[in-house]
């Protein structure tokens, strides 16, 4: 009994070995939703793992193999989940884990395909707020390189034929043009490096560059909703998977990427060790807590259903978050258009300021 009460009291921790390899979120949403059909169907889990086999490729073909080893010693599923960290985080191995001991893996499998598939919409509507801001940067640099290959060129050969003197503006761009004509193999290898090195750096260091790009004014209210309806939404699915809420408060602070919010889970979870609870540690942490996230956490305390509310939450601060996108969004396209037309429009002005230079010193000679 002690031992049952010990793994259900602690996050899930293996010595085993660890895999590298990574998954696409369909793939891995198609992979649990065959799991979820196939043991609910009552096919055994051996079956299951060699039928999927058949067809399977890749990191998946991977993970099957590496399940049909473990099921056949006598090890569980989540045994073989632990081992691909890149897969399946603790939150989903720990899920995995109390549903197999409690008996209700099929219903764990459903939670988390249908969680996966919040997730991949999520991560979605982040992506297409980005795609017209990439868009429009990649526009402006393609029209500049267009600027400092084909116009300037043509433009200096005048310029240097006649007896003009040019503003600094135009200088730098003739500058740039001569230089990126004479020395294109060199700079485009040393753009190259850079961005390896800038890619290395993200690798290694990945944690302080998100955080130091979530800090930004316009994006650090937006990151701030993102990681409380990925707190919401894990521990939603952890209470109901059967954890106690200690152990489920202690594998929600990694899902969050800013270090208040994970503070405020921290606190919170110090609120409960102390026999007190959620909802008077957040109220601590009103900063950065919503009050609605707070009334609705200590409502589902009440009836006792805090999963349940835990899950209103997420779907409110899904909601939230689909508004401050279009909002950021609507705000991002007009200063970068400005931006830009700032940018190409200078161009055009240290191009255009010599040719009325030149128009006036002819006008005055006459």
């Amino acid at each position: 009994m002690a031992e049952a009460t010990k793994s259900k009291t602690a996050p899930v921790k293996t010595k085993e070995l660890v895999f590298n390899n990574s998954m696409s979120s369909s793939d891995k949403i198609a992979l649990v939703s065959n799991f979820h059909t196939m043991l609910s169907s009552g096919i055994p889990i051996l079956e299951t793992v060699d039928s999927l086999l058949e067809d399977s490729k890749g990191s998946q073909k991977k993970l099957l193999q590496t399940m049909r080893q473990d099921l056949g010693q006598g090890q569980h599923m989540y045994v073989t989940f632990a081992k691909f960290p890149k897969i399946f985080d603790k939150v989903t191995v720990s899920i995995i884990k109390s549903a197999e001991e409690s008996g209700t893996l099929d219903t764990a499998l459903d939670d988390l395909k249908t969680s996966i598939r919040k997730e991949i919409e999520f991560n979605d509507k982040i992506r297409s707020a980005l795609i017209y801001p990439v868009f429009i940067l990649i526009v402006f640099v393609a029209v500049m390189v267009v600027i400092l290959v084909v116009v300037i060129p043509k433009i200096a050969t005048v310029f240097s034929q006649l007896n003009v003197v040019l503003p600094l503006p135009t200088k730098i761009l003739i500058f740039l043009s001569n230089a990126l004509l004479t020395y294109t193999i060199p700079i485009i290898a040393v753009f190259a490096v850079l961005i390896a090195a800038v890619i290395y750096l993200f690798k290694q260091n990945r944690i302080f560059f998100v955080r130091l790009l979530t800090s930004l004014p316009v994006v650090t209210q937006l990151t701030q909703q993102i990681d409380l309806t990925r707190f919401t939404r894990s521990l939603y699915l952890l209470l109901t998977a059967g954890l106690p809420i200690t152990v489920a408060l202690e594998l929600t602070q990694d899902v969050v990427i800013k270090k208040n919010i994970s503070n405020a889970i921290k606190h919170a979870k110090n609120y409960v060790y102390s026999g007190k609870k959620l909802s008077e540690g957040f109220k601590d942490s009103k900063k950065d807590i919503p009050p609605i996230m707070i009334k609705i956490i200590e409502a589902g305390e009440r009836s006792g259903a805090l999963d349940k509310s835990m899950l209103d939450v997420s779907e409110y601060l899904d909601y939230q978050v689909s508004n401050t996108l279009k909002t950021v969004t609507a705000l991002i396209e007009p200063i970068m258009l400005v931006g830009v037309g700032f940018l190409v429009g200078g161009m055009m002005m240290s191009i255009i300021a010599p040719i009325y230079q030149l128009i006036g010193q002819v006008g005055a000679t006459h």
